[in-house]
């Protein structure tokens, strides 16, 4: 039976209306409001502008075509059913085009935001020098964001985005609890360590050669068969450790800080290490990648913070377990060799030996005393230094924030310099001079 004149025309009209409300969605170029120093890379921005721009096309060109169809003879003889199960369709789309819209708006609308939105510009340079592996990969665009709560999240770059479609930047998810502090780089450097991991399909790696490891004991067995499970998050940890050393630890140790229940809780459902085991991997690789008595304080710290005696008994059984495990299992993280990392080990590619406790204290010391050595240092490496002196009581969290707000603002802007290739053919090292001051480290300890 033939559709009728008015199913056919209320089903054109519906389509034209999803059109017309199509039109009003603008480019975040032409509709977002921040100053300069705070908008995403021109790579970050291009990337997303171009990946929204064709999902609009597409649906643009998918309701034309329904709008000829349905206003044409064959649309007004099919049956309605037709006619509304196509039209369905498209407004499914429509709803996908709108969520990828607002995926990315959550992330931009902060940019807006005064002091926050030019933090949010540093935090996307300072992920993306933690991301940095010359050679390896090409570091996809980087967008940061701040979120409710105390943990941190990604939405890594290639992957595949609800209702369709890879996912053209990184959008990370930082705990606005931690905004600003050096332990902020545990969390960021954590998710950057997923993404990471991801570009170099660590995680495939690194449970193909967990499961080919033989053991001298079932409770050998059964630890390690915990640790494959948990492998995604450990890798991520690993990176953050490698990255910024026992800023990594002690901001780990702000995240699982919880009421005892959920210390011990274990959960095998939960891709997470059970936090207090957790913890205590984090000082094992500090103490094997950077020898330095400060791991033994923060795990004793950590036990009298949490005494085991407390958890129930099945969870000391199995934390005994994992405890006992430490030692090999973090020699096989520090050890293995992935097929990416032709012949390397992570640890040799991240460039650990660089960052070892005695080298971060004087860069400190030096930068005390020339201030200009913060502004030529990778970002990373910055935080992993200011991380370091708080470890060792040379800095004040007052004169931290302070510091690392500046270094924020400075990396937003001289990114936007750079960018811009600067105005009227001012030199780069002119154009930041006259713009802003790096800013100065505290010459003396109020600790």
């Amino acid at each position: 039976m033939a559709a009728s004149s008015f199913a056919s025309w209320m089903l054109s009209q519906e389509a034209r209306a999803l059109l017309t409300r199509l039109e009003r969605i603008k480019s975040f170029a032409m509709s977002e409001t921040m100053v300069p120093a705070a908008t995403l890379s021109m790579e970050a921005q291009a990337a997303v502008e171009r990946y929204l721009v064709q999902g609009r096309r597409e649906l643009r060109t998918q309701l034309h075509q329904y709008i000829t169809w349905v206003e044409g003879p064959t649309g007004r003889w099919a049956p309605p059913e037709e006619a509304q199960r196509r039209f369905t369709f498209l407004r499914l789309r429509f709803n996908v085009v709108l969520s990828h819209f607002d995926i990315f708006s959550e992330a931009l609308s902060q940019r807006s935001e005064a002091e926050s939105g030019v933090w949010l510009a540093g935090l996307d340079v300072l992920s993306r020098d933690a991301l940095e592996l010359p050679g390896y990969y090409d570091v996809p665009p980087v967008i940061c964001y701040l979120a409710r709560g105390p943990g941190a999240a990604i939405r890594r770059a290639r992957t595949r985005l609800p209702g369709g479609g890879a996912n053209p930047a990184a959008l990370i998810r930082i705990p606005r609890e931690r905004m600003i502090g050096s332990s902020l780089a545990s969390s960021l450097f954590h998710e950057v360590g997923h993404q990471g991991a991801a570009l170099l399909d660590l995680v495939a790696s690194m449970r193909t050669a967990l499961r080919g490891l033989t053991h001298d004991t079932p409770e050998e067995t059964s630890a390690f068969g915990l640790w494959e499970r948990w492998i995604s998050e450990v890798i991520a940890d690993v990176w953050s450790m490698a990255r910024v050393g026992v800023t990594s630890t002690v901001g780990l140790m702000g995240v699982v800080s919880l009421p005892r229940p959920f210390v011990f809780r274990l959960n095998t459902e939960d891709p997470h290490p059970v936090p207090w085991i957790r913890v205590k991997l984090s000082c094992e690789l500090g103490a094997q990648l950077f020898p330095h008595p400060q791991w033994a304080r923060l795990a004793r710290l950590w036990e009298e913070f949490y005494p085991v005696r407390g958890a129930p008994e099945r969870s000391r059984e199995t934390l005994a377990l994992l405890e006992a495990s430490l030692p090999r299992f973090v020699r096989f993280l520090l050890e293995h060799r992935p097929l990416a990392l032709r012949g390397h080990t992570l640890a040799e590619v991240l460039k650990t030996q660089e960052r070892q406790p005695a080298r971060l204290g004087a860069l400190y010391r030096q930068w005390r005393r020339k201030r200009s050595g913060i502004q030529e240092s990778p970002p990373s490496l910055v935080f992993a230094v200011i991380g370091q002196a708080r470890a060792d009581g040379v800095l004040s969290p007052e004169e931290e924030s302070e510091v690392l707000a500046g270094l924020l603002k400075y990396w937003a802007l001289r990114s936007t310099l750079d960018a811009s290739e600067t105005c009227a053919s001012l030199s780069k090292s002119r154009a930041l001079a006259s713009a802003l001051q790096a800013p100065a480290l505290p010459r003396n300890s109020v600790i």
